[in-house]
């Protein structure tokens, strides 16, 4: 296949080479949850029945499901592959000998394993780069709360059997054990916020074996929820994006107080204070109250249908209001574009304006980021670049129109501010926690915050990167919230861990998705090969001779690839991708 390289304008050395043929589609990224079973909570599938040793590939043993899946002698070493056990699919590994048997499909968005990047045990996934441990099938990394199930593997006269329970089969997703509350354990561990952090915290607390109080706090009115599928599908409710449902936490005795803001942390006398006058006692505290949307000081921002977006009322508004209207979008980063994605075919105009010159230029690029910009516009969408709104105007205090830096006056009936957030740490007044002159937490690679007994996460954080050499990042990713609360919650039972967790994001925009891992501030270079044009590319961000960020659009697995290769302490070196993309990947076997 012949190849061209040049430099573009930018200081993009595109490579101009075709995707590999074994390359993954472009996965249609669901927006709603998948109809779920009741989750399983078994850790293993065990059978004592004796084996059926029929000739036949599937067999039933008792209620379990057995299936020869292949010789033995066939299956390498630090591979996995996908197999058929009964109707289903499982995924195998070959690991020092011993073979291993899970689920696979990811918890998450049900992606298949298989498809995935696999290296010392860890099968990362395709999609957005979840990490489940193929000895126990427990998830290790995030986004997703799931594990996945676990089948028994033997191998029997030179030939590879896996045995399985139906149910398991049927049902992907596994919750680990978890404790129950004990009248005997008087601790409290109070978790104020009500995104993943918390949840996951919580979780990790019971499946540890905390059995004290655990209270979730939050101001929203609605059960913790997938906050990041609000600006890809306006309409949703909330209810359909629920993390948990309520069952879940009442079963495992995780108290949730909803609509419940607190005020104030008093660390001398452990407690919090709550705006309805009430206050909670802890022996613990995590604070992981996340980011809040930034508000400019333009005139006429007071309007009605001026918005921000961070709940579900705030998306369910913009989606009813926008219906054949004028929407003007402050902003060209995430929330910005994919509110402009959903709207393109829905409302009567869709602009953007922004400081920048293309979408997303700060974090993908120019070259990447005008690209972006094509695909918007070919949907209708107008942009406003290099310049800003001055002021709204309105009639009988409704919106009208937006009046920019540069005297262009745009038509508006919905005004939305995507012009970043942040921290949301006004609880934090006078609590002698260290904040950032940014205003960010400072907590060490456990979470813990520099008062005893207080821990912080998610994106109101600064914490030890360690693919940046451990120096203190904030990263607003959904995928390192959930992790957050993972490494909270250990260190509180007693089971400390450092972070080691590589950044990982996506966004979705008219069924394309674009996957990113790494940690890019401050990149000098992208090497960009495949075909921009036909939504199928992979863009390497290097610092001087080193690779610290991939994403790609249509070239799945390699972006959970590189995730895996950095998670294990692997580098990419410039020279590795300069002339082929992949010629790093056979790393991952040999790390």
């Amino acid at each position: 296949m012949g190849q061209k390289q040049s430099k573009d304008e930018a200081g993009v050395q595109v490579v101009n080479i075709k995707r590999r043929e074994d390359a993954l589609n472009v996965y249609p990224d669901s927006i709603t949850n998948q109809s779920e079973r009741p989750l399983s909570t078994s850790t293993d599938q065990k059978n004592t029945t004796s084996t059926d040793t029929t000739d036949s590939a599937v067999t039933q043993s008792g209620n379990m499901i057995e299936a020869v899946v292949g010789e033995a002698k066939d299956f390498k070493d630090g591979h996995m592959q996908e197999v058929e056990v009964g109707d289903q699919k499982v995924l195998l590994v070959k690991e020092d000998g011993s073979f291993y048997a899970i689920g696979n499909k990811c918890t998450h968005y049900g992606a298949p394993l298989s498809k995935g990047a696999y290296c010392k045990g860890v099968v990362r996934c395709p999609w957005h780069g979840a990490c489940f441990n193929v000895k126990t099938g427990d998830i290790e990394d995030f986004p997703g709360l799931d594990s996945v199930q676990k089948f028994q593997v033997e191998v029997k006269d030179g030939k590879v059997l896996v045995r399985a329970d139906p149910a398991a089969l049927e049902n992907s997703k596994r919750v680990k054990p978890m404790v129950k509350k004990s009248s005997d354990n008087n601790k409290t561990v109070v978790l104020i916020g009500g995104g993943p952090a918390s949840v996951v915290c919580a979780e990790t607390l019971r499946q540890e074996g905390f059995t004290g109080k655990i209270v979730l706090v939050t101001r929203e009115t609605a059960l913790p929820y997938d906050r990041i599928k609000l600006s890809k599908a306006l309409s949703i409710k909330p209810e359909e994006i629920a993390l948990r449902n309520k069952d879940f936490y009442d079963s495992h005795d995780i108290e949730l107080k909803l609509n419940t803001e607190a005020t104030k942390i008093v660390p001398s006398e452990k407690k919090v204070e709550l705006q309805d006058g009430h206050s909670l006692k802890y022996d613990t505290l995590v604070i992981a109250t996340g980011g809040q949307p930034r508000l400019l000081p333009i005139p006429g921002a007071d309007l009605k249908n001026v918005y921000t977006l961070r709940t579900p009322q705030d998306a369910n508004a913009i989606a009813e209001n926008s219906h054949g209207k004028n929407v003007v979008i402050m902003g060209s980063s995430f929330i910005g574009m994919e509110v402009a994605a959903f709207l393109a075919d829905k409302a009567a105009s869709v602009s953007v304006v922004d400081l920048v010159q293309v979408p997303f230029q700060l974090t993908l690029g120019q070259e990447l980021g005008t690209h972006m910009k094509q695909m918007h516009e070919g949907k209708g969408v107008k942009f406003y670049f290099d310049t800003s709104v001055k002021e709204f105007k309105g009639e009988d205090g409704k919106l009208t129109e937006a009046v920019l830096a540069n005297g262009t006056v745009l038509p508006a009936d919905v005004c939305v501010m995507g012009v970043g957030v942040v921290p949301a740490t006004n609880v934090l007044k006078d609590s002698g926690l260290e904040l950032t002159p940014r205003g960010f937490v400072t907590v060490n690679k456990n979470m813990r915050t520099n008062i005893p007994d207080i821990y912080a996460a998610g994106d109101i954080v600064e914490f030890p990167l360690f693919i940046a050499n451990n120096q203190q990042a904030n990263v607003q990713h959904w995928q390192m919230a959930h992790q957050h609360g993972k490494i909270a919650g250990l260190s509180i039972a007693g089971k400390a861990q450092d972070i080691h967790s590589v950044p990982y994001f996506w966004t979705v925009q008219y069924g394309k998705s674009i996957r990113y891992a790494g940690y890019g501030p401050g990149y000098d270079d992208i090497i960009l090969h495949g075909d921009v044009d036909d939504n199928k590319f992979v863009a390497f961000y290097t610092k001087n001779e080193t690779v610290v960020a991939v994403a790609s659009l249509g070239w799945d697995p390699i972006v959970s690839q590189a995730a895996e290769l950095m998670s294990k302490g692997g580098v990419i070196k410039k020279d590795d991708i300069k002339s082929d993309p992949d010629n790093w990947v056979s790393k991952l076997c040999t790390l």
